[in-house]
């Protein structure tokens, strides 16, 4: 509970007003605080002398990463830092619950009920960290913060990279010795698995009042942790054997925080639903205390809190009144089983970074909406692609279209589709598509040119039949379409849900959608049993040139340029060093007469014959390029955005910036006429193209990025979200 400010104390970190203490360690302290415009947060700072030290800092910036990367939905979000202060502190939310070791104290041990509901969503912040290569560490339940909304997940002072060794010495056992895993406690590799040993531990804690190993020395711990059986006296029966299987002292029998879920709760209900009585009314106290005020110090004699006491409500609010009471953030999705949230300011702010505090935010910026699925990549083969008409944004998935809506990132009614979920194009106001022409009284019904338009409730096909394939064929793609001739990618042969089969065949299609004529078919290379690698990773009609990135073998990305009338081939060159993943769906770049192309140098090839004009010197990994107004835009590793001049390639500006050490090259730059986008680390990074720095920067967990223009978003697809960011 918030004490006293000591003589010590600054008055101010950053643009925060320090009001209080909220406790003291051996690294440093942590304070409640006010923002300019009333918003209580709280802030982390590190001792002095432990910030002399290079480690240390470093520790703290990872320690502020991590809590970027679990975000505000399972964590205390991160409002503001600065690490490189002589002072580093950092500010997040102040998060209205206790801890989990308080809470069990004042309320007593948690119901089966509570302590699965509180499991499953323990298992779904560990994975959002996970899912980004961080492990925690250090889970305990003191770490633990219960709100009316959920756990939040805090203290990341341990949590580092998986397979990051830098920072921890061989052999020392770094963590708490009572929720170690047996491999942490000898100091072996923590993997995501020690995670889900140590979440068992807690569980043991919530649903008993101490965990599986007892308390005591910690060398007696650590003992009892690497040899001891786990105690579970008190725990439900109900619950033994799951926690068990998570306290295996082998790392690979433990189950993965998604089965555990699994295990442990159905998701249904609201979490204060789950709560006992005694615990809820003790996160009420701890909401009302926040602006209790607390005693001032003694000297200089200044009024440093607002004492303005909030009075407490007369009797407990219900589960429900509680919940709505709080202005509850998360909602579930209409549709889907997902969940979305929306944060455009009521104000109307385009991109919901000015608000009540003050000036405009411009780091650390949250999505206007995101939208979280189950898992959005499709049976192994990669991510689909969002597209927006008719006021809608679409995302082709297997035999269903999912719809969103733009302004709040909401799920509305799907369109029943069949057919490929590779590839769509939007036309006159259109959305295209590769599906399934019925009533052939084919054995396989063959792939067509569909279209969806806002007056169709229906997918409907058009006269562009690829006759003789078979349209379940997982590897179906449509490439692009010009001038109403649409370039696919089919095959014949019987579908798998493994994949390709070594006895499909496959060609490479122009399709005429207003005759409805085959206008010529080429072969493509047979792919082997169980192959998920698409045939084309990108394609582009420029003049009469249909310029492709087609994986002609297993792991050989090549650039085919064709003849769009005859569809033969007019040149064909290595794309050079390149990931398929890494370019699949990425723009091509292709101007002034030359393709442009990242690797481990960007090249330019002459469009007509394919000769090189030019080449970066190597050194650097980049990005696929984009070409505009005669420049050439790539993320360099090491470099961040670049430009050259596509003529020559020689350099006309790089970003300046030291803080490109995890500029992504996975993807292409998207450009405006302002700014240039691209992700680093767990951030998307807005590029001034005029003063070459960064100007905007917004939290994301996308890996690539769409241009809306319909809406003036720019998507980010991840693999198990959505999320929209203003297009400026």
């Amino acid at each position: 509970m918030p004490t006293a400010l000591t003589h010590d104390d600054p008055v101010h970190l950053g643009p925060y007003r320090l009001v209080a203490r909220l406790g003291s360690g051996g690294m440093g302290t942590v304070y409640m605080a006010r923002s300019a415009g009333g918003r209580t947060l709280a802030v982390k700072t590190m001792h002095a002398a432990i910030a002399a030290d290079p480690a240390a800092r470093t520790r703290f910036r990872l320690e502020t990463d991590a809590a970027r990367v679990i975000g505000g939905r399972f964590g205390a979000k991160v409002a503001d830092a600065d690490p490189a202060a002589p002072t580093p502190w950092l500010a997040t939310e102040y998060v209205l619950g206790p801890p989990l070791d308080e809470a069990v104290e004042a309320a007593g041990p948690l119901p089966e009920q509570a302590v699965r509901v509180l499991g499953a969503a323990l298992c779904g912040a560990l994975a959002q960290l996970h899912r980004s290569d961080v492990v925690h560490r250090d889970l305990k339940p003191s770490n633990i913060l219960l709100t009316a909304y959920g756990p939040k997940v805090i203290d990341f002072g341990i949590a580092r990279a998986i397979g990051d060794i830098h920072l921890t010495h061989t052999g020392s056992a770094v963590g708490t010795p009572a929720f170690m895993s047996p491999e942490q406690a000898t100091g072996q590799e923590h993997t995501a698995a020690g995670d889900v040993f140590a979440l068992a531990g807690v569980l043991v804690h919530a649903a008993r009042g101490s965990g599986p190993f007892g308390n005591g020395q910690p060398a007696d711990l650590l003992y009892r942790v690497r040899y001891g059986e786990p105690d579970f006296t008190g725990v439900p029966a109900a619950l033994i054997p799951v926690l068990a299987q998570c306290l295996h002292k082998d790392p690979a029998q433990r189950p993965s925080t998604g089965q555990l879920a699994a295990r442990l709760h159905d998701g249904s209900g609201e979490f204060a639903e789950q709560l006992p009585p005694a615990l809820l009314a003790e996160i009420g106290r701890r909401a009302v205390a926040v602006w209790q005020p607390v005693p001032p110090r003694a000297a200089p004699p200044r009024a440093l809190i607002d004492t303005t006491p909030v009075s407490a409500p007369a009797h407990r609010p219900s589960r429900r009144g509680f919940l709505l009471g709080g202005g509850a953030v998360v909602a579930a999705a209409a549709a889907g089983g997902g969940v979305w949230w929306w944060r455009r300011s009521a104000a109307g702010d385009e991109d919901g970074a000015k608000g009540a505090d003050g000036p405009e935010q411009t780091r650390n910026i949250d999505p206007l909406w995101t939208n979280e699925q189950i898992n959005f990549r499709l049976d192994g083969w990669g991510l689909p692609v969002p597209y927006a008409s008719d006021g809608v944004i679409h995302l082709p998935f297997m035999a269903t279209i999912m719809r969103f809506d733009p302004k709040t990132g909401a799920r509305t009614e799907d369109v029943q589709s069949s057919g490929s979920p590779w590839g769509a194009q939007v036309l006159d106001g259109k959305l295209y598509l590769l599906s399934t022409r019925w009533n052939t009284g084919k054995t396989y019904p063959p792939a067509c040119i569909s279209t969806w338009g806002k007056k169709q409730g229906w997918v409907k096909p058009t006269k562009a039949v690829a006759v003789g394939t078979n349209a379940a064929l997982d590897g179906n793609q449509l490439l692009c379409i010009t001038d109403m001739v649409a370039y696919v990618a089919v095959g014949t042969g019987k579908a798998s849900d493994n994949g390709f089969l070594a006895t499909e065949r496959f060609t490479l299609r122009a399709l005429d959608i207003e005759a409805g004529k085959e206008l010529w078919s080429k072969p493509l290379p047979v792919r082997p049993d169980k192959s998920r690698r698409l045939h084309f990773l990108s394609a582009k009609v420029v003049g009469d040139r249909l310029v492709t990135l087609q994986e002609t073998e297993a792991g050989t990305v090549r650039v085919v340029v064709r003849d769009i009338k005859s569809g033969d081939v007019v040149w064909d060159e290595p794309y050079g060093t390149v990931d398929e993943t890494e370019v699949l769906q990425c723009p091509l770049a292709v101007g002034d007469g030359r393709v442009y192309l990242g690797g481990d140098r960007v090249r330019a090839l002459r469009l007509s014959d394919g000769k090189q004009e030019w080449a970066t010197r190597t050194g650097h990994t980049y990005s696929g390029p984009v070409f505009a107004s005669g420049v050439v835009y790539a993320v360099g590793e090491g470099v961040g955005l670049a430009a050259l001049a596509a003529d020559s390639g020689d350099k006309k500006w790089a970003e300046e910036t030291s803080e490109v050490s995890e500029a992504s090259t996975a993807w292409a730059p998207v450009l405006t006429k302002r700014y240039g986008y691209y992700r680093n680390g767990n951030l998307l990074c807005a590029i001034d193209l005029k003063t070459h720095r960064i100007a905007r920067t917004y939290k994301t967990a996308a890996s690539r990025f769409y241009v809306d223009t319909q809406d003036r978003l720019l998507l980010g697809m991840g693999e198990k979200t959505l999320n929209a960011y203003p297009l400026k």
